[in-house]
């Protein structure tokens, strides 16, 4: 362990289905799977969200905000509750756990995996990683953002978050609840881990991942565009599935809930 274990916020469903692990994306809790949740119960699964580090409900150290710490995390609540034949759903900042987990803990434990809307292969673009989508520029100006203003940054991320083609794809009610959940994040955890996802390389984790896997994303995905990101997962994962939902933006499993459920739940059934 890169960091010592700290209490982190779990919902289990119980039973004996199979489970399925659901990681959340930045800055948002484990309640931004709400969609998904009940959906995956009555189809007979085992599903545990937490609550990653400094978010949530879950404690806020003051370090551990690197994908080591963050997958070794992760590898706590699935040994804790002795999890086996997993499936990994990870949901942007949290596809990055499941590919850093893969590379740290093995597929021992798992069934398949999921990249939803995720970050992976590497979000920033660099001289070797040309196709990256977020540039020096843009990361910079994230982090002054955040750092200048709170309410003013998480007011202006979430209408990307759920906008395609410049259109809100939600309520304005189920926006003002993701802007509650943004606001629950440690400043510590938001920057530290605000850095991680737009600057932590996994095309070489990838490159461990052999169970069968899900790459599922908007196409109009303007915080993580997927000919960055699920487009390069797809191709870098031998074998992997992709599912491009037409017309949703970043936050597609709450704007796009019954066609992303949809898609889960037929692979999982696999």
């Amino acid at each position: 362990m890169t960091a010592s274990r700290v209490r982190l916020h779990v919902e289990d469903t119980g039973g004996t289905g199979r489970p399925v692990v659901l990681i959340h994306g930045w800055p948002l809790s484990a309640e931004s799977w709400k969609a998904q949740v009940p959906v995956l119960k009555d189809a007979g699964y085992r599903v545990v969200a937490y609550d990653r580090r400094g978010f949530g409900r879950s404690d806020t150290p003051a370090d551990g905000y690197d994908y080591d710490t963050l997958a070794d995390d992760l590898a706590g609540v699935i040994n804790d509750l002795d999890l086996r034949d997993v499936t990994l759903v990870g949901f942007s900042m949290g596809g990055g756990e499941v590919a850093r987990y893969i590379a740290r803990h093995g597929e021992q434990r798992l069934h398949s995996v999921v990249f939803a809307s995720a970050v992976p292969p590497y979000m920033l673009k660099t001289d070797d990683n040309p196709d990256g989508p977020l540039t020096q520029a843009k990361a910079d100006e994230m982090k002054q953002g955040l750092e200048r203003d709170r309410d003013t940054f998480f007011d202006g991320f979430t209408k990307d978050f759920f906008s395609a083609n410049g259109e809100l794809k939600v309520s304005e009610k189920e926006r003002q609840e993701a802007i509650a959940l943004c606001k629950q994040s440690d400043q510590t955890a938001a920057l530290g881990c605000m850095k991680a996802f737009g600057t932590t390389d996994f095309r070489e984790d990838l490159k461990k991942v052999t169970v069968p896997t899900l790459v599922l994303h908007g196409d109009s995905d303007g915080t993580v565009p997927y000919e960055g990101s699920g487009k390069r997962t797809h191709a870098a994962i031998a074998g992997s599935e992709a599912v491009v939902l037409k017309d949703a933006p970043h936050g597609c499993n709450a704007s796009h809930a019954e066609q992303f459920n949809a898609a889960l739940v037929a692979f999982l059934a696999k």
